[in-house]
This record gives structure tokens, sequence and C-alpha cells, in this order.
């Protein structure tokens, strides 16, 4: 096992110095550090050595990670730096003062809906700002959610976590994730934006509630829960949540692709709406209470010879109703109990024996006229790719039966292969290696890198794929990419880019051979457009081209 305090008291780059450990997984080690190029505290995520020694996963944890630097919004934790080299892999984060939502509904259990409502929508806000950039998270869940002490949501590690949950799935352990997953992503299909959506509803409905939707025994069990099963409806757990936020909530996890809402912005106007709807309930003025009913007295007294031959009438009145009544109430009862059971123990039952459906094509099944007429079919999906998709791979109850034949139809249970899922290979030539990566792992292959000299295609830039564009490969597969590692490989020193203006920056970086990659804007007590930072230290040899990214003051803080 690695030893996870040697980073402690070091300084990497010349410019991070780890402090303590605050977090550990399975893929790497988070450490509070202090900057003191900014002379603030950050946490750094270091990829575990065992991990840091697969070469392809470093490479998918590197482009993960520089997708994940161009996000910049509130309800996100901000990436501030990626660093790799021949021994390490780390990225700089964003130090959240807070727990996770996990850890707040552990100890709450189920969350007032108002303050539920209050953390979905800042949640629908960063997927909206992300989905809007092309990039997807894959792995909401209530873990991977900050809630900070003023209530603030901010939602950490787009497409790192995925990563994670990969290796533990390939090491046969269980993920949590599962509780959470797309029905699509269950059956091994390409996730997008509404993949995102489906978790955050299910974050929803456990936040409403307390309960997670599905529960069971395996990994496999929930998974196909979430394919087929309905879950509970939230206000039958919970009954004071309102309607329309139940109604928001089951539309966010709907298993049909379909019938989901189809983008973050979408399911953030529905709770907008939700949230004006209520604001005008509660301003509304009340209505005014209806006075009570006053009975009216009679202006006489009845005499007591009127009043007693009154109650005898009375009497005789309703001996008489209440045996007509009885009468009326034992012949529905009679006719009730012959529809529904004396009719078929008086009269002979028809049965018949169960077919076997196992082997067959399930459309074919449900298409046939007859056997439509004669059964109820119930459909299970089940992720199995080495059987054709749509064959029945088992039935409840068991072939040969003997089933007795009702109006409603016999009731029996179909389980079906989803097959194997095949998606084209996306077209990446003389694309950034990285961002080919990142494209490549989206559309669900595997990739693996090799390198090739070019004299026509740039540094750092594909050459070709294996298989090529456009060709169908089964989800999970390796695509070969060969990138290049341009004519000949040339050094230069880094320039001190410090005190600069971002416009001058810029142009002496290109005058050196060396390219612009972004730019981070933050608070300082230097003038708007003032560079205080760079990815690079000044005066070290890096290879020419390579893309460098600085830090640029947006003057002090109004």
């Amino acid at each position: 096992m690695p030893n996870t305090d040697k980073y402690i008291g070091k300084l990497l780059d010349d410019r991070y110095e780890i402090l303590e450990v605050i977090g550990e997984g399975g893929m790497a080690v988070v450490y509070k550090a202090l900057c003191h190029r900014l002379n603030r505290y950050v946490a750094v995520k270091i990829m575990r050595d065992d991990m840091a020694a697969d070469d392809e996963f470093r490479q998918r944890f590197c482009a993960e990670s520089h997708a994940v630097a161009m996000l910049s919004h509130p309800n996100i934790v901000a990436v501030y730096d990626v660093s790799h080299n021949d021994t390490m892999e780390y990225i700089v984060m964003e130090l959240v003062d807070g727990i996770t939502l996990r850890q707040y509904m552990d100890k709450r259990g189920a969350v007032p809906w108002r303050e539920a409502l209050h953390f979905t929508k800042q949640m629908a806000k960063a997927l909206s700002h992300a989905h809007e950039r092309g990039i997807i998270h894959r792995d909401i869940k209530p873990q991977n959610i900050m809630l900070l002490k003023d209530g603030t949501i901010k939602i950490g590690d787009f497409g790192i976590a995925a990563l994670e949950n990969e290796m533990h799935e390939e090491n046969g352990q269980a993920i949590g994730s599962i509780h959470y997953i797309a029905p699509e992503q269950a059956r091994g299909e390409l996730p997008d934006a509404r993949s995102d959506i489906y978790s955050l509803g299910v974050v929803m409905y456990e936040m409403l509630t307390g309960k997670k939707p599905y529960e069971g025994d395996s990994i496999g069990e929930i998974a196909v829960k979430h394919m087929n099963a309905e879950a509970v409806m939230p206000r039958d757990i919970v009954p004071d949540i309102p309607e329309e936020l139940e109604a928001i909530t089951m539309k966010a996890m709907c298993a049909d692709l379909g019938s989901r809402y189809q983008s973050a912005n979408e399911l953030l106007q529905a709770l907008e709406d939700f949230t004006q709807a209520q604001l005008k309930a509660e301003e509304a003025p009340e209505e005014e209470p209806v006075p009570p009913v006053v009975p009216v007295r009679s202006v006489s007294e009845l005499s007591k010879k009127n009043y007693q031959l009154r109650r005898r009438r009375a009497h005789r009145v309703a001996f008489a109703s209440g045996a007509l009544g009885a009468l009326v109430l034992s012949i529905a009862l009679f006719v009730f109990l012959w529809d529904f059971w004396l009719s078929d123990v008086f009269s002979p039952a028809e049965r018949i024996d169960l077919p076997n459906f196992v082997g067959s094509n399930y459309q074919n099944i449900v298409s046939n006229a007859e056997l439509a007429s004669l059964y109820r079919f119930n459909v299970v999906y089940v992720i199995d790719t080495d059987t054709e998709s749509g064959l029945v791979l088992g039935q409840n109850p068991d072939p040969g039966r003997s089933m007795m034949i009702t109006p409603d139809g016999i009731q029996v249970e179909l389980s079906v292969s989803t097959g194997m899922v095949f998606n084209p290979v996306p077209d990446v030539i003389n694309m950034d290696y990285r961002e080919a990566c990142n494209l490549l792992q989206q559309a669900g292959f595997l990739v693996d890198i090799e390198n090739a000299m070019s004299d026509t295609v740039p540094k750092d830039y594909v050459i070709s794929t294996s298989p090529i564009a456009n060709e169908q490969l089964s989800s999970g597969s390796t695509v070969y990419v060969t990138v290049s590692t341009g004519s000949s490989v040339a050094y230069v020193q880094m320039p001190n880019l410090i005190g600069l203006s971002e416009e001058a920056a810029i142009s002496k970086l290109e005058s050196c051979g060396l390219s612009f990659g972004s730019a981070d804007y933050v608070r300082s007590d230097l003038n708007a457009g003032t560079v205080i930072g760079q990815s690079i230290d000044a005066f070290t040899e890096i290879e020419e081209h390579s893309k460098i990214h600085l830090r640029v003051s947006s003057g002090p803080e109004s």
C-alpha cells in the first residue's frame, strides 16, 4: 500500500507546500496545501503511485482535468492548475470549507422541501454551465456535492469521479454510484447531459424522502430496477411534499429518455416556475372565514300527545327503511361474490400449460395476436453482451406450468437481453490529443495512445485512429490513437511574464515559440489585466510550442 504521507512537507513545482491529508480514495489522495505564489490555501489531488503507473489511466486523468479546468461557476469546485510529469500526476483545486451532501443527509435524514429546492436549483445551474461547454459529469451523487455553511452548493470532480468508479468496477468492487446511475448508463449506452439530469433527479428524491428510490442485494439488481422498476411516489413517504415538486422530481428521474427533461435549463425553468407559483400562493390574501350556522328554534313546542304519535311513526319508518336497506345490501353482496368468487367456484376453470418463451425474440412474442389475447407480458431488461439484443433469457413462471386463464390475461415476466451496444468512432483527426481523448471517452471508448513523428501534423495532434472514424465499435472497446511528436523536439526557455499585461505576455510567449493556453482571472491588489502567475516557472527549459496558462489580476475587491 502506498505511503499517503510521503508528500507532506514537500514543495511541488516550487509553489504548492503540502500540509496535511484531507481525503483519500482508491484513485488519489487529497491534501491541503499552501500556494506560495498567491498566498492561499488550496486542495491538491495527487494520483496514487499504482494508478500513475498505468499510462492509459494517466492520459485519461490528464485529459479530464484539462477539460474541467475550463469551467468557471460559483456552484462548481474550481480547478486552478493541472500538472504532470514522469513521476506524478496532480490537480490543484479550490479548497472548500464544508461537508458533502451525503454527510448532511446521513445526519439529518429527509431534507425539508424548501431546502431541497434551494440545493437543487444550484445543482441545475452548475450542470447547465458544464453541459453548455460539452462537459458531462457522469457521476452525480451526494458524495460529489459539497455543502458550505451558508447553504451554497458546489459540485466537484467533473469527469474525474467517473474514472475512479471505473477502476472500482474493474476490480470487482461495489460502488455507491449504482444508486444514482441513469438507465442508459446501466445498459452500457453512451451517457449525455440527460444522464446527469436523471442522477440529479435521484438526488432530489433522496433529499425529499430520506430514502434512495431503488435498493437491492447486488449492483446488477439495482441497475435492473433503474431500467424497469417504478419508484414509490415521494408523497407516499413524506405527504407534505408539494405535488408540483413531486412531479418535477419524477420527470427528472424518468427512465425513458424522451420523457425526461432534455436539458438542465429545462429542469431549472420548471423549478423556477414552481418557486414563483409558491410565492404567489403565499402572498395571496386568506379567504374570510364563513360564520357558523345557528339553528332556528321552533316558535311553539309540540304537545305531549303529538310528540308520542310522531315518535311511534318515526320508529315504524326507521324499521321499514332498515329492512329494505338490509335486503338491498344482501342482494348487492351476493352479486359481488358471484362475479368475483362464486362463479369461479361453481364453474369449471379453463387451464393451459405455459409455453417456453426462452430463446425467442421478444418483439415476435408481443406482436403475436394469439399470445397477446392470453398473456400479459412484463419485461425486465438484463445486461448481457454475449446474447443478441431482444432475446428472452428467462421467464417467470417457468415453462410447462399449468395456469388458469383469466379475463385479465396470464401474467408472465420475461427477462430480455440488451445485447451489445455499438457506437460510431468520432472523427478526431488533426485534433489536439487531449480534446480527442475526452471526446472518445465521452463516446464510451477506452483510449490507447501511440506516438509517432510527423512532418505534416503538428506536435500533440492526432495523426490517425484505429478503427477509423465512423466505424461502428462496441461500447468499452479500445480506440488506438496515433499522436504526432512533431518532426523534431526543440526546447526553449520559459520567459518571465509576471508584471506584464495579458496582451504583452501573450505576445512574448509567441515570440519565444510558445503557445497561450488560457487565463484564470482572480482578484488582487494589482491593476486589472496584470499577469500575476504562470503555469511554468520562468527560465525553465520546456518543449517548443507548449501551451502556457496564465493567472491574471481582475483588479482589487470593490
